[in-house]
């Protein structure tokens, strides 16, 4: 009975200080900022590395054609040595829709040290030229038409970086229940009040969605500077903040993601791909991390249900208010995602899930297999 006391307590304190001392990471406020509409809007180069994107390109290509933007603007498709005709998709999709420009490139496989996504990237910015700024947006993400003049507008009024990270789907039951919680996680990890902080050290990005100016990323060393990262939309914030720029991550309203993920399988691949990547592929920080999700998330309803059937009234209330708690800040991110709040006390058994994806991509790292992604396998350096 004493275990479940100090496990229902010390649970109960970690929720309240989650809840009050972590950048109230559980609230979705942060949206984009409404900037002033520039003198002379400044041009701007769309870049968007595709490989193996055919499936969704129909679906999310057209709204950058469509982009309602006064400057001066082109879309950049790179295609990255994709085997399903993206490209060529691209190509004569542009044709027949019509819209802002569009050219396609072909960058050839990334030399040792790069990562595919990056070296597509720098290759886009190659052939950019000299834009004021670049917006850097995955093949599987849907603007809405004025999303691009927003974005400027709001890095006009003195950010080096804007990102957003885009809503993604949630139409099947998997998603429903594992997506906002994704997002859930990404923000207790990376708080998006301290991201947009100049004096807090904490800095990450959404790579589906981030305008940056062209002039910050040279001063801070270009792509180049970040070539192997897998987890490169958090590696360039980081490279951004730490040249002195000023940096900005919110949610999205009018940015989406397209691409479909009907399966567990489709998630846990998404998500243990670089799930051990995030902790540095350090043991101590995956022991740290288990023990931690155990303590929070697991520590609520053990202490709730064992202090119910030992007839210890103490454990259980602790535990309950824990697990309040931890449903409580939820449910904000649920209301988000247009899903019913009364999934939030699920929330311990998806983090049992996404402890398990963390253990297998741990698994992963150390059979060899390493973080593999459209074919392509990355490895730790």
């Amino acid at each position: 009975m004493i275990a479940w006391l100090v496990i229902g307590g010390v649970s109960l304190a970690a929720w309240l200080w989650l809840l009050l001392c972590r950048g109230f990471f559980w609230r979705t406020g942060q949206r984009l900022p409404r900037g002033g509409e520039p003198r002379h809007w400044p041009s701007v180069a769309i870049v968007v590395p595709a490989r193996d994107e055919a499936a969704v390109l129909p679906e999310s290509l057209p709204s950058l054609l469509d982009q309602r933007y006064p400057g001066r603007v082109e879309v950049i498709l790179v295609d990255d040595g994709s085997t399903d005709g993206t490209g060529a998709l691209a190509s004569r999709m542009a044709a027949e829709h019509g819209g802002l420009p569009l050219r396609v490139g072909t960058p050839g496989e990334p030399p040792p040290g790069w990562a595919g996504k990056l070296w597509a990237l720098d290759h886009g910015i190659t052939a950019a030229g000299a834009v004021d700024y670049l917006l850097l947006t995955d093949a599987d993400i849907a603007h809405e038409p004025d999303s691009l003049a927003r974005l400027v507008a709001a890095a006009h009024e003195g950010r080096d970086l804007v990102s957003q990270m885009a809503r993604l789907r949630t139409d099947t039951g998997w998603e429903r229940l594992i997506v906002p919680a994704f997002v859930y996680f990404f923000a207790m990890l990376y708080p998006f009040r301290w991201v947009n902080r100049m004096s807090s050290r904490a800095a990450a990005g959404a790579g589906g969605c981030v305008l940056v100016r062209r002039a910050a990323l040279a001063e801070a060393g270009g792509v180049a500077a970040i070539r192997g990262a897998v987890i490169d939309d958090v590696a360039l914030a980081r490279l951004i903040k730490g040249a002195g720029g000023r940096i900005w991550l919110g949610l999205a309203q009018r940015v989406r993601s397209v691409r479909p993920y009907p399966r567990l399988a489709d998630l846990w691949q998404m998500i243990a791909r670089s799930a051990y990547t995030q902790l540095r592929y350090s043991p101590l920080l995956l022991a740290g991390t288990v023990l931690g999700l155990a303590l929070i998330f697991l520590g609520p309803p053990a202490a709730t249900i064992a202090g119910a059937v030992l007839g210890a009234p103490l454990p259980a209330l602790l535990g309950g208010a824990a697990w309040l708690l931890l449903a409580a800040t939820f449910a904000p991110m649920l209301r988000y995602y247009r899903q019913p709040v009364w999934i939030g006390p699920l929330l311990p058994a998806v983090a049992v899930l996404y402890t398990l994806m963390t253990l297998d991509s741990a698994r992963r790292h150390y059979s060899g297999a390493g973080a593999r992604w459209k074919g392509r396998t990355y490895s730790k350096g």
